[in-house]
C-alpha cells in the first residue's frame, strides 16, 4: 500500500510517499524560514501564498523521486493534515488533496498533525508499537501523550500557558538572535555557562505531569531588560545556556 502524505499546517510545505508503515519512498520539504525571519515570526497570509506556489512542484519532485509514473494506478491513499494549524495554510493542503483524490479516484483521510509528530517515531523505528508514551514538543505544543493504540490516546500532561517553542522564540527575539529562536539558543547554550543566571525551574515542586513556561520566559526577559536599562552587558550565550537548562 502506497500513501501520499501532504503537510501544510504552518510554514513548511511537505510531501512524502510511503509504502506500508515504515518504508519512506520520498520526502521533500520547502521551508519558508528565510521569508518569515524578516518579520520575526510566521505571517499567516504569506505562509498560505507560499504553500500555493510550492505544493505542486514539490508533488512532482516527490513522485519522480519515488519512481511513480501513474499516481492513479499506484497510489492507494492520500493523507493530509487537517489541523491544528493556520487556517489558510491548512486549506491549501486540504484542497490540493481533495482535487488529487477526485482526479486519481483515490480515497483521502484527514490527519491531526500532532498524530503525525507521534507516529514519525513509528516510521523511524520499525520495532516501536503501541502502547508507548510520546513527548510532543513543537512550535505551538508541549504535551505528554500515552499512545494506547493507533488512534487511541490519553493526554497525560500539557503546558498551562506557553509552549516551549514560543518561549524560545520570545527570548531569541529579545536578544536579537532572529527567527526561529530554538536552533540559535541551542547552539549558543553549548558555549555558555548554564549556572550564570538564576532562572526558575517551572513546576519543580509539583507531582503533576504539567509544564509552564510563561514565568520562566518572564524571568529571562526581565534579566535582559534590566541589563538594557542599567547599561550593563550580558553574555547572550550564558542567558541561552541558563534558559535551556531551566526548560
Amino acid at each position: 500500500m502506497i500513501t501520499l502524505g501532504i503537510e501544510t499546517s504552518c510554514d513548511d510545505t511537505a510531501i512524502a510517499l510511503m509504502r506500508g508503515r515504515n518504508d519512506v519512498l520520498s520526502s521533500v520539504i520547502s521551508s519558508q524560514i528565510k521569508s518569515h525571519s524578516v518579520y520575526g515570526g510566521v505571517v499567516p497570509e504569506l505562509a498560505s501564498r507560499m504553500h500555493q506556489e510550492m505544493i505542486m512542484p514539490l508533488l512532482e519532485r516527490a513522485l519522480e523521486a519515488s519512481g511513480i509514473h501513474d499516481p492513479s494506478g499506484e497510489i492507494d491513499l492520500i493523507a493530509v493534515t487537517a489541523g491544528p494549524g493556520l487556517m489558510g495554510s491548512l486549506l491549501v493542503g486540504v484542497m490540493t488533496a481533495k482535487a488529487l483524490s477526485q482526479s486519481w479516484d483515490v480515497p483521502i483521510i484527514g490527519v491531526n498533525h500532532l498524530e503525525g509528530h507521534i507516529f514519525a517515531n513509528v516510521a523511524a523505528n520499525r520495532k516501536l508499537k503501541p502502547p508507548f508514551i510520546s513527548t510532543i514538543v513543537s512550535g505551538g505544543h508541549t504535551e505528554i501523550v500515552c499512545v494506547k493504540d493507533f488512534g487511541k490516546y490519553e493526554l497525560l500532561g500539557s503546558t498551562r500557558d506557553d509552549a516551549a517553542g514560543e518561549a524560545y522564540d520570545k527570548i531569541a527575539k529579545m536578544m536579537g538572535l532572529g527567527y526561529p529562536g530554538g536552533p540559535v539558543i541551542d547552539r549558543l547554550s553549548y558555549i555558555g555557562d548554564p549556572d550564570s543566571y538564576p532562572l526558575p525551574t517551572p513546576l519543580s515542586n509539583t507531582d503533576k505531569v504539567e509544564f509552564s513556561f510563561s514565568g520562566l520566559k518572564t524571568a529571562a526577559v526581565n534579566i535582559i531588560r534590566n541589563s538594557e536599562k542599567s547599561g550593563t552587558s550580558i553574555k547572550k550565550e550564558d542567558i541561552c545556556a541558563s534558559f535551556q537548562k531551566a526548560v
